[in-house]
C-alpha cells in the first residue's frame, strides 16, 4: 500500500504544479496582450511612437527588476509602470507582472 500512496502523492503534486504553471502562462499572456493593445491602439501615430519608446526604454530596467526579484528598480521602469497604469487604470497587475510583460513585448 505504501507504493500506492506514494504514487497518488506524486500524481497529485504533478497535477498541482502543472496547474500553477499554466495559470502563470495564461496571466502573462493576458498581460502581454493588454500591454500590446495599449501601445498599438493609441489614436495618434506620434503618440503611439512615444508610448512605445517609453515601454521599450524600460526593457533593461525590467530585466534587472525581474532578475533581482524586485530589488533593483530603475528610473525607466518606474516611468513605464506609471505610463501603463495611467493608460490602463483598471489593470490589476503588480510590478513584477508588468515587468515580465515589458520583457515579453
Amino acid at each position: 500500500m505504501p507504493n500506492v500512496r506514494t504514487l497518488a502523492f506524486v500524481s497529485l503534486f504533478g497535477l498541482a504544479t502543472g496547474a500553477s504553471a499554466s495559470s502563470f502562462v495564461v496571466t502573462t499572456d493576458t498581460l502581454v496582450d493588454a500591454l500590446a493593445a495599449t501601445i498599438d491602439t493609441t489614436s495618434n501615430a506620434t503618440s503611439s511612437v512615444v508610448d512605445n519608446k517609453v515601454v521599450l526604454a524600460a526593457r533593461d530596467d525590467a530585466a534587472s527588476f525581474v532578475a533581482s526579484a524586485g530589488a533593483v528598480r530603475g528610473a525607466h521602469l518606474e516611468n513605464a509602470l506609471q505610463h501603463i497604469r495611467e493608460r490602463m487604470p483598471s489593470l490589476q497587475a503588480d510590478d513584477a507582472q508588468l515587468a515580465q510583460a515589458i520583457l515579453a513585448r
